[in-house]
């Protein structure tokens, strides 16, 4: 009888832990081994002044971020079919976020989009593309998704470990290798990422890169308000 209800019980904890036991180590993972796994993103310097005005005539500058996290790229007026970055993933994968989030911890993360003519010159009319955003963006906001006009190629300007990102080149959008790039700038006007935009794999990492910007930016906070007990 005793047999039995040990065997019966093995039993019972077998199921319970098939069930539940990828969970529980999940959750293991995330209590035990977030601070050790968590990174800083590194920083590549401070990024030049920029100014620009967007498609509503109002002009703004690097000044007016400060405190902000801001996403940088291009845009053309051939989007999407034919453009530097992937409008539509950046739209699902990124601006999505901001704009659900906008009251709560995304709420200081913008995107500015300088318009180019497609060899990464600017252009100063923005009608065109101004009604596309509206048009293919889902709930497009004009103070979280800035359109540019304005010098993009001067911002894109930074050299690391004899590497520049203004290369030319057949193989990039218009023979301009840094229209496909987004750059991630911190509340400080400091380069903390540049990925590709051109795909959704990268899109989607620059989204998480994002995130861990912000972590950085919660954990300092914390910090300093344990500093204050």
């Amino acid at each position: 009888m005793a047999v039995k209800t040990t065997a019966g019980r093995i039993k019972v904890l077998y199921v319970f832990l098939l069930l539940f036991g990828p969970a529980l180590l999940l959750i293991f993972i995330s209590t035990r081994g977030c601070e050790h796994k968590f990174k800083t993103l590194d920083d590549y310097g401070q990024a030049v002044n920029y100014s620009f005005t967007d498609a509503r005539g109002k002009k703004f500058t690097s000044k007016d971020f400060e405190g902000d996290i801001v996403l940088v790229t291009t845009i053309q007026e051939t989007c999407p079919d034919s453009c530097a970055i992937s409008l539509w993933h950046v739209g699902q994968a990124i601006y999505r976020h901001i704009r659900q989030n906008k009251h709560k911890r995304l709420k200081q993360v913008r995107i500015i989009s300088f318009a180019t003519d497609g060899e990464g010159n600017p252009i100063t009319d923005l009608t065109t593309i101004n009604e596309m955003l509206h048009d293919r963006i889902e709930g497009y906001d004009p103070d979280l998704w800035y359109l540019a006009a304005g010098d993009a190629r001067s911002l894109y300007d930074f050299k690391h470990n004899n590497e520049k990102l203004l290369k030319e080149g057949k193989e990039f959008f218009g023979g301009e290798a840094f229209q496909e790039l987004i750059l991630l700038l911190d509340k400080k006007n400091h380069l903390r990422m540049v990925l590709s935009g051109k795909t959704e794999g990268m899109i989607r990492r620059m989204n998480e890169d994002v995130a861990l910007l912000q972590k950085e930016y919660d954990k300092a906070k914390a910090k300093k308000e344990k500093s204050k007990k």
